[in-house]
């Protein structure tokens, strides 16, 4: 499949490994049962992760397409179109706050994802740069002319639509 001509790549705050760490680590000291693995998580099964999941962090924003891949262990791709974007919203807490991180929430048209955000984004290197890059794309999309393959389509199903319109009027003028 054709991605689309590559806008930017963007690039990640080495201090994403330091947020991971200390986020993990607080909900294992939280849980009892954590407290142990805690333990191990210090010393250095943080680390480890921490730095496999920096390692395969990707976003590229193309002419027609974001597309983002993270994963430590298991990877996940995620390809959303420009046109679907409805919103971009940063999100911060004080873990981010003190490594001066921030996160792009991404959210899509058709709600289908419960938690309302398709993508999130944590640590991007000019982040506010990059969420205008990504709305003007949109736009650019968004008011690009059809082409006339688009509009040949569209008189296809205009006419289809007549033609049951015209349908329906028969069966109401028969009963």
């Amino acid at each position: 499949m054709n991605q689309g001509q590559i806008i930017k790549e963007a690039e990640f705050s080495l201090k994403i490994k330091t947020y991971i760490l200390l986020t993990v680590s607080f909900f294992l000291l939280i849980t009892i049962i954590g407290i142990p693995i805690l333990i191990i998580w210090l010393l250095g099964l943080g680390q480890y992760v921490s730095r496999r999941y920096y390692e395969n962090l990707k976003c590229t924003l193309t002419d027609r397409h974001l597309i983002f891949s993270k994963g430590a262990f298991f990877k996940v791709e995620k390809t959303i179109p420009l046109e679907n974007i409805q919103d971009l919203t940063f999100l911060q807490n004080p873990i981010l706050n003190l490594l001066e991180l921030k996160i792009l929430k991404i959210e899509t048209a058709g709600g289908s994802n419960p938690d309302g955000s398709d993508m999130k984004l944590i640590g991007i290197v000019g982040s506010e740069e990059f969420k205008r890059m990504v709305l003007e794309e949109r736009e650019v999309l968004v008011r690009k002319p059809k082409t006339e393959e688009t509009q040949d389509k569209d008189l296809e199903t205009l006419t289809v639509l007549r033609e049951i319109r015209d349908l329906l009027k028969d069966l109401q003028k028969s009963k």
